[in-house]
């Protein structure tokens, strides 16, 4: 069974080495350090002549995922913009103070991203019940989830997105994601039955210009994607594909 490879980038160069690396759809973001934002239009434009599809998350801001209503203006405009700019999808997420999905606010942005694939992002993973969070997703009519299983690692998390998968039946498909490493996505498949991963494939990097940091512009250390760290979890990919 062929399983797919979905690499998150955050710049050009991300971008580029995802591609090369053999990817089979990317998620387009800003600022892969706080989690990934909303990438700008320019990004997305030049992504929708990649060669391979691509998703643009819809997060307007770092932290939770609970949004005012002019948040929620903030991200259908945001929508547009993806769809106008080429993206084949959005990736999406709202959340209650409590974790539990916002249901009103998810059916607003999913009806704004008519026409586009529409993925929850992990903001899933504060549900406090993930089988009440599968239902509402199911009722949405949302594609597909991303899901680390509510833990920092996909991996210790198998158990749980083993039980979303089995919930979600085909209603809607199952993304593996958070830690995942090429040394590890084999036992993560084998464990939650997933064919699909979402991964960053990246390493840290120093700023070249240590003025950058001083100045207050960026991290010491930022997350860039790596194209022979694709590359090897697209081998991975590929052997078990063949068992």
């Amino acid at each position: 069974m062929s399983i797919i490879l979905e690499v998150c980038v955050s710049d050009l160069s991300g971008l580029d080495a995802a591609v090369a690396g053999g990817a089979d759809r990317v998620e387009l973001t800003s600022a892969l350090e706080l989690g990934g934002l909303t990438p700008s239009i320019g990004f997305m434009r030049l992504a929708a002549g990649a060669g391979i599809p691509f998703h643009a998350i819809m997060r307007p801001r770092s932290g939770d995922f609970v949004y005012t209503p002019r948040c929620l203006d903030i991200i259908r405009h945001d929508i547009d913009a993806a769809r106008a700019a080429g993206a084949a999808g959005v990736v999406i997420g709202a959340s209650r103070p409590d974790g539990r999905l916002d249901e009103k606010a998810l059916e607003q942005l999913v009806a704004a991203a008519k026409g586009l694939t529409v993925v929850l992002h992990r903001a899933f993973d504060l549900a406090p019940d993930p089988l009440e969070a599968v239902e509402i997703v199911a009722g949405l009519g949302i594609d597909r989830v991303l899901t680390s299983g509510g833990t920092l690692a996909a991996l210790d998390g198998a158990e749980t997105i083993a039980l979303v998968r089995e919930a979600a039946r085909d209603r809607f498909a199952v993304m593996a994601g958070g830690g995942v490493r090429a040394d590890t996505v084999i036992e993560l498949i084998r464990r939650t039955g997933v064919t699909e991963i979402h991964a960053s494939c990246s390493l840290p990097s120093a700023a070249a210009d240590p003025r950058v940091t001083a100045l207050g512009w960026g991290p010491p250390l930022m997350r860039r994607t790596d194209r022979a760290t694709v590359e090897a979890m697209r081998h991975k990919l590929c052997a078990q594909a063949l068992v």
